[in-house]
């Protein structure tokens, strides 16, 4: 019997309980899969530890589609959510939203959530992952700084920013985990924790380094700045216009992007061109011609070159595994 799907406003809706569920021993996994009418994709789901989940999802839904979900946990848990494709949205049942955007890592903390995850039709989305219990923080973080992650009972948003150079790369790894089955647990959890190492970094820097000398406006300042390089990477204004349009001098703009994003302006644009650079070589069939016009190169070995220097491999060898 098919599982039942319901024609709601122009989307179908469908109950997580309700998708089909399979154990393989071999690969030690549950696969949640897509129901045929519904379109293609699966969740698997591997447990790497004993409050450490690693969930990896593709959907192709064949019409605008929303999977109503509900997660009452025994304790409050914190999601990283690397987009590696395509848009997704949560609606939590108290106006809480949570989008979902390729090239970013959302991470996101609960202790009970009913809501819907909204996926829309003819989109191909992939988005990997970790879901981590508080005991597991309070382990390797201790109970005091855990805490912090929980400050509201429902669906909360501590971070969204573009995933990080060594997220992108464990990322791949774990994508692509072609080693002996008695290693694979092993293997992915080595990748996994170093993901959350590299997603959570920016949450444990000192924010006291230079007490007093930054404010609220000035993280504005920061963010808009950092918002207007990223909307416009293709063709990004000077740092002088940049400076400009975020409403301070070059000087100081500078001084906020090292406070924090710990990188320069022309610095955390580059890696945000690489990182878009390496989702399109992996998800798509272009050309590393096409891919280097796309994040704004105009002659294609200067791309190659960047691109090598950054990840230690060639586009052509991604292109060519894709």
């Amino acid at each position: 019997m098919k599982p039942a799907a319901h024609l709601t406003h122009s989307r179908f809706s469908i109950d997580s309980g309700d998708l089909p569920i399979q154990f393989y021993q071999q690969r030690s996994c549950l696969e949640q899969s897509l129901p045929s009418q519904l379109g293609d994709g699966q969740t698997t789901i591997f447990q790497l530890d004993q409050d450490l989940s690693f969930i990896d999802t593709q959907y192709t839904p064949t019409n605008d589609l929303t999977i109503l979900s509900k997660m009452d946990n025994h304790e409050p848990r914190i999601v990283i959510t690397l987009g590696l494709k395509g848009n997704s949205c949560f609606l939590g049942n108290v106006d809480s939203e949570v989008i979902f955007k390729a090239g970013f890592t959302t991470i996101t903390s609960f202790n009970s959530s009913v809501g819907e995850r909204q996926y829309d039709a003819q989109q191909s989305i992939r988005q990997l992952r970790l879901s981590i219990g508080k005991q597991w923080l309070d382990k390797y973080f201790g109970e005091i700084k855990s805490a912090q992650f929980f400050k509201k009972n429902n669906a909360n948003v501590i971070s969204h920013k573009p995933i990080s150079t060594q997220g992108i790369m464990s990322a791949q790894q774990l994508t692509n985990c072609n080693i002996a089955e008695e290693l694979r647990l092993i293997y992915m959890h080595g990748q996994a924790m170093t993901i959350v190492a590299a997603e959570l970094a920016h949450l444990f820097e000192d924010n006291n380094q230079y007490p007093g000398q930054y404010n609220q406006r000035d993280k504005a300042i920061a963010e808009l700045a950092r918002d207007i390089l990223l909307d416009e990477f293709k063709n990004p204004p000077s740092v002088a216009e940049l400076s400009k349009r975020a409403g301070t001098n070059q000087f100081k703009l500078k001084k906020l992007f090292h406070h924090f994003f710990n990188n320069t302006p022309y610095g955390l644009l580059f890696e945000h061109r690489m990182n878009h650079a390496y989702q399109l070589l992996e998800s798509t069939h272009y050309q590393v011609a096409v891919v280097a016009d796309l994040v704004g190169y105009n002659h294609a070995s200067n791309f190659t070159t960047a691109f090598t220097t950054h990840f230690g491999i060639s586009p052509k060898i991604i292109a060519k595994q894709n």
